[in-house]
């Protein structure tokens, strides 16, 4: 978690600062959003062993089996865990990991937009974290 929140303190002060977000090709673009939606499908779908697969190794040290990490994201990523819409925002780098902003509209029609740090291991994009931030507003 602290790294994920140093990584949060980085982009934040450069966005302050004016720094801009990097190159990314269309394909990283691509599998770092399609990671992240094929979790959120999964979620969606209850499938805990397919949600825990898009886990980095960190993460799946912390929550050591699929049904400890639904648990937690259950109790404490209701935005995530049951999204009523989402949107991709801006892919930026910082400290090594990609983070990809999430518009989220909960199931209570509050907005969220959710922090995805990612990772690269054996060839394939990993969730290292996830950070939310509540936005003000509700859909009617």
């Amino acid at each position: 978690m602290e790294s994920v929140m140093r990584i949060l303190l980085v982009l934040l002060f450069s966005a302050w600062i004016g720094g801009s977000a990097a190159a990314f090709s269309d394909a990283d673009r691509a599998a770092v959003q399609s990671t992240i939606e094929e979790q959120l499908r999964a979620f969606l779908s209850d499938d805990g062993a397919r949600a825990y697969s898009f886990a980095a190794p960190g993460i799946k040290e912390r929550f050591a089996s699929e049904a400890i990490f639904m648990d937690m994201v259950r109790r404490g990523y209701a935005p995530v865990y049951r999204p009523r819409s989402y949107s991709f925002g801006e892919l930026s780098e910082a400290e090594g990991h990609l983070v990809q902003s999430v518009e989220i509209v909960d199931s209570d029609g509050e907005f969220w937009t959710a922090l995805y740090t990612l990772q690269q291991f054996d060839g394939a994009w990993r969730i290292t974290g996830c950070f939310l931030l509540k936005k003000p507003g509700k859909v009617a």
